[in-house]
């Protein structure tokens, strides 16, 4: 995981911690948006090519970081 992007994670996961129901991530800097494809999964922006992507059961699953490039 880049050291320079920690607290930014953080923040993220907090909040996605904090979410009712994935658009509850619908925050500034967050660019939340659902992925294409099954199973139905979602992501929020990080930095640069840096997401973090997730999947829905009641709660956050199978959560990843990802670098997109």
């Amino acid at each position: 995981m880049p050291f320079d992007l920690l607290s930014r994670i953080e923040r993220r996961l907090s909040a996605l911690n904090a979410a009712k129901v994935p658009q509850d991530l619908k925050l500034p800097g967050f660019n939340f948006h659902a992925l294409e494809g099954k199973p139905k999964r979602y992501t929020i922006h990080v930095s640069g090519n840096w997401c973090i992507t997730f999947g829905w059961d009641d709660g956050a699953i199978d959560i990843d970081l990802e670098d997109y490039h």
